[in-house]
């Protein structure tokens, strides 16, 4: 690993002259006031929803690329995040340079608030226009939303490939898969109300898949981890919902579990970074976010598990036929509405409560 990442880092640095040794190729040869201004910062502050261990190959990468300026990186949950950076900001106390989380609508409610500056990074041309909002935030990922299925308790021919395919088969074998499917618990997980809601926001026949899982009785999970969990042991037949990037790390390490990327459509979920507004190091700021969103950058992040939002790295699963990107940008705020949630939330509960009661 380190051997790759010594050879990315040669990639990064360019080899016209001492004076460039550093600037990208490609990148305007004003970008190197840019980097000895994060040189004389020496060190940028993350703020990141996302496990060390997936971004540290990346951190080592950019610490190698650019000698003299460290990454101070600090693992919080998405929640977290957002608190932090409105009570520091609020006050006036040192914050984040970087904020990276998967909390989609939580990264959008502070750019919205104001909490973001903006940024035109060279590597925006090489990026979906679903990954850029405003200048200021930035999707490092392209994350599908998947099936986990556990090899053993369902047979090849009848693991699903589309919703339509995992609702018929949970109407038709019912009992067999009573207590066997597990997915997100939607009021204590964000990740799962957001990719619930955007499953019903894609087709009307959501609400028919979540009745036939409701009758399942279903295991309620507040992470990805707990699903694979149940998955693996046997606990669980399918999970529904599952964050691709955790669920492929896993299944590459455990043949007891088979990844499905549903065919008729796969949401795909970004981890969306911006560079905060009163950063005490904005070069280095905009520097280590330039390197993630670059091809070398998003080739480590990639051999980690976190699937590239980047065209260019080749191996995207699903296809981009199959993908349905959830944008990052205002209406995203919708999930944040308290009102709208309740709602929902109460929707969903009642369907569960029938589901428990069939008739």
């Amino acid at each position: 690993m380190r051997l790759l990442i010594l050879s990315i880092a040669m990639l990064v640095v360019g080899a016209s002259g001492c004076r460039d040794a550093q600037r990208p190729a490609g990148y305007p040869p004003s970008y190197e006031t840019l980097i000895a201004s994060a040189r004389e910062e020496g060190m940028v502050r993350v703020y990141g929803a996302t496990d060390r261990a997936a971004v540290q190959p990346a951190i080592s990468g950019f610490e190698a690329a650019y000698p003299g300026i460290s990454v101070d990186y600090e693992d919080l949950q998405s929640r977290a995040v957002y608190d932090r950076v409105v009570r520091e900001s609020d006050t006036g106390q040192p914050g984040a340079d970087l904020v990276l989380s998967s909390g989609m609508a939580l990264q959008t409610k502070l750019i919205n608030d104001g909490y973001a500056q903006a940024y035109r990074s060279p590597e925006k041309p090489a990026l979906p226009t679903t990954a850029v909002w405003k200048d200021m935030g930035y999707g490092l990922t392209s994350e599908p939303i998947v099936f986990v299925v556990n090899r053993q308790l369902v047979p090849a021919e009848q693991v699903p490939q589309t919703h339509d395919a995992f609702e018929q088969l949970l109407v038709d074998r019912r009992q067999d898969f009573m207590g066997k499917v597990t997915t997100y618990d939607p009021a204590k997980a964000d990740a799962g109300y957001l990719y619930l809601t955007e499953d019903y926001a894609t087709t009307r026949d959501t609400e028919s898949l979540i009745e036939a899982i409701a009758d399942t009785r279903p295991m309620l999970s507040s992470t990805s981890a707990e699903m694979l969990d149940a998955v693996a042991e046997g606990r669980a037949a399918i999970a529904y919902n599952v964050l691709g990037s955790y669920a492929l790390a896993r299944a590459k390490r455990d043949e007891r579990i088979q990844v499905v990327f549903p065919s008729d459509y796969t949401i795909t979920a970004s981890r969306v970074a911006f560079i905060a507004r009163d950063a005490r190091h904005p070069a280095a700021a905009q520097l280590f976010l330039d390197f993630l969103l670059s091809r070398s950058g998003q080739m480590l992040l990639a051999q980690q598990g976190l699937s590239p939002v980047r065209s260019d790295i080749g191996n995207r699963m699903p296809s981009r036929e199959q993908q349905r990107p959830i944008r990052i940008g205002p209406q995203l705020l919708v999930h944040l509405d308290s009102i709208k949630r309740q709602r929902f939330l109460a929707e969903w509960r009642a369907l569960l409560a029938e589901g428990s009661n069939p008739s």
